[in-house]
């Protein structure tokens, strides 16, 4: 064994024997220090010839390759034994179950405002949105309810800044400014056509969406959400209201073991007006008529405030409550449920 062979051997052991990170770089002082042992034999180069040192550079160079990697070699050592320590020493429990996120999912009310806009959607309807704060002239005035029509009375509502005395915004009480606001807007686009005699395309819409109203009980809320719809052509008739209620609600339950029933009422939007009443066949409601819905043909004055002449256009308009479709097609015997945000009633939904 050479004189550098037993340098390497002797680097190995002192490695060994370092039982700390400290001890390790104290013993890597004598071999790889400034004043070390390689360093010496590097220094001692200077004395030789060029043949010499070209050969005796590259033995030292080999040396001190050898004693680098088994420094590294006990740093990792003493790296793993350190964390093996401090894992035992910590006894972590690896067996506890972690902690899962809670899974959230769509309101009840939601799914049920999405399964509306799905079946009258496949029935050809457009669905329209708009503000929640409205003006007077929408939300009663052009629905043929002027400021002195009893009808309001029945809409007590939150007034809101902004409008005049006579006519302040306020929280609208149904979805039906919406019908207007369509109508409107769909009038516009086919002005041409309308002046020049020629047959505007019908007006297909629902307006689904939040209302607001001063009543708070088991069945009634401050807030609350209706789907108004409103179908308009030159030849629109009841009949078309009769059949497509009749297939929105089988294919809303999911059966075809229901009654309707049309019930004359009073709409000042509509007329003739009729309330829509449901019956089950089967199940914990059979037997018993349930109002779903409000209905009628559009009245020639709310015909007119959208733009176009009643002698040549008719037709029907529904305002439904997806709260109580809700309430129905789950069995829910409260409304407030809905809104209390209890997660244990919610999470029932997912």
């Amino acid at each position: 064994m050479n004189e550098l062979d037993a340098l390497v051997d002797g680097a190995r052991a002192g490695f060994a024997q370092a039982a700390t990170p400290a001890d390790l770089e104290n013993a890597k002082a004598q071999y790889l220090g400034k004043s070390g042992r390689i360093t010496e034999l590097m220094k001692g180069l200077g004395a030789l010839s060029v043949d010499e040192k070209k050969s005796r550079g590259a033995a030292i160079n080999q040396a001190k390759q050898a004693i680098e990697a088994a420094l590294t070699e006990r740093r990792q050592a003493l790296a793993d034994a350190e964390l093996q320590a401090q894992l035992k020493a910590e006894a972590l429990d690896v067996s506890l179950p972690g902690r899962q996120r809670g899974q959230g999912g769509l309101h009840p009310v939601s799914l049920t405002l999405e399964r509306i806009e799905a079946i009258f959607g496949s029935m050809g309807f457009e669905v329209a949105d708009g503000p929640e704060i409205e003006s007077d002239w929408f939300n009663f005035t052009a629905l043929n309810t002027p400021e002195d029509h009893p009808a309001r009375s029945m809409h007590d509502t939150f007034y809101v800044e902004g409008g005049s005395d006579k006519a302040p915004n306020l929280l609208r009480t149904h979805t039906s400014p919406m019908q207007i606001r369509h109508a409107v807007q769909h009038v516009k686009r086919h002005r041409a056509d309308l002046d020049a005699g020629r047959s505007m395309p019908e007006i297909r819409v629902i307006a689904p969406g939040r209302t607001y109203r001063v009543d708070s009980d088991a069945t009634h809320s401050p807030m609350f959400h209706q789907c108004e719809g409103l179908w308009v052509g030159e030849n629109v008739s009841f009949k078309d209201l009769k059949h497509v209620f009749n297939d929105f609600c089988r294919t809303f339950f999911e059966s075809d073991d229901l009654v309707l029933r049309f019930r004359p009422s009073f709409f000042p939007f509509t007329e003739p007006s009729a309330e829509i009443d449901i019956q089950f066949q089967q199940g914990p409601l059979a037997g018993r008529w349930l109002e779903v819905a409000g209905s009628g043909q559009v009245h020639p004055n709310v015909v007119r405030n959208m733009g176009l002449d009643p002698e040549r256009y008719i037709g029907f308009a529904f305002g439904m409550g997806p709260d109580r479709l809700t309430m129905l097609r789950y069995g829910v015997n409260d409304l407030r449920l809905f809104f209390d945000g209890d997660v244990r009633f919610l999470a029932q939904f997912r």
